[in-house]
């Protein structure tokens, strides 16, 4: 293996996306503006849902599971990407690079597994109402997320091992805001080929695979919500399952774009844009999308406040 070659002490130059001229430094604050937003509401989601007990249901505790991955990834890039925008250093080790690798890939793959989860626990809800209890019980959707979290997070030592097992001779500058392994496969001086190819199935897996038990389970789900009788019933089914479909077309699409293609169809500026996309803008959407459209969070939210304000 290639460890033999590297040792941790060695470091990678992180490229990064802004310099700082006038419009750089605006876009970048932007992004720090961003990340606040999506670091506030993920924590509220999670807390709110902790906190109400009419919330402890398997659609609010995956939203929940949601918001803490969420959480996570923006933690795992910004934070960094901000220090060394301030401090005018660009260096990342071996070993916090292989960190930022392997937090990135295991949250990208748990949301895809977690993500195929809430379209199953929407399809039970609305196709199978009296079995509902039943089918997601505590137990079940605990173990379906839990699998979420483990296939992901198995993923992610799988890519990160692999990707510090190629030798990087010369240059070690990665033309990206934080250590995504395709970013550096194009820098190591052995070659990645057949790595690519294993990847590629792997996205298959992780990418496709849920996507269809998203599309089939909504597809039942339409269906089901076109034979209801009752106009309310069809609205409520429509604004949970729309909210749902949102960030599934947002998260996927991102992730279709970005690891289906071979890394030699990338250019870094395509690669910076996406990832701004999916690991900043998406986490800070979420939460607005499903609180802003949710009437029990809204109401939560508002219990929780009120409480503070007559505490005071």
């Amino acid at each position: 293996m290639a460890w033999e070659n590297q040792t941790f002490n060695s470091d990678f130059l992180l490229l990064g996306i802004f310099n700082h001229s006038p419009t750089h430094t605006f876009l970048f604050f932007l992004v720090l503006a961003i990340f606040s937003v999506a670091f506030m509401g993920n924590s509220i989601m999670v807390l709110l849902i902790y906190l109400d007990t009419q919330l402890h249901t398997p659609m609010y505790f995956l939203l929940s599971q949601l918001s803490l991955m969420d959480l996570m990834l923006i933690c795992t890039t910004v934070p960094k990407m901000a220090f060394n925008y301030f401090s005018g250093s660009k260096s990342i080790s071996m070993a916090g690079c292989a960190t930022q690798i392997f937090f990135y890939i295991s949250l990208l793959g748990s949301e895809c597994f977690l993500l195929a989860v809430m379209s199953y626990d929407r399809y039970t809800a609305i196709c199978h109402p009296l079995r509902y209890t039943n089918l997601m019980r505590p137990k079940i959707c605990g173990l379906m997320t839990a699998f979420s979290w483990i296939l992901g997070s198995t993923d992610g030592i799988i890519d990160a091992v692999a990707t510090f097992s190629f030798s990087y001779c010369g240059s070690r500058e990665i033309a990206h805001f934080f250590c995504d392994f395709p970013s550096l496969l194009i820098l190591s001086c052995n070659d990645t080929s057949i790595f690519e190819e294993v990847i590629f199935i792997c996205c298959i897996v992780m990418l496709v695979f849920p996507v269809a038990i998203i599309i089939t389970s909504y597809a039942r789900v339409i269906l089901a919500v076109i034979h209801m009788g009752s106009a309310e019933g069809r609205r409520k089914a429509f604004t949970t399952c729309s909210s749902h479909l949102m960030v599934v077309g947002m998260y996927y699409g991102a992730g279709l774009f970005m690891y289906i293609q071979p890394t030699s169809h990338h250019s870094p500026m395509q690669d910076k844009m996406v990832s701004v996309f999916y690991t900043i803008l998406t986490p800070m959407l979420n939460p607005l999308i499903y609180s802003l459209r949710n009437k029990e969070v809204t109401r939560a939210l508002m219990k929780i406040l009120g409480k503070g304000k007559s505490g005071d």
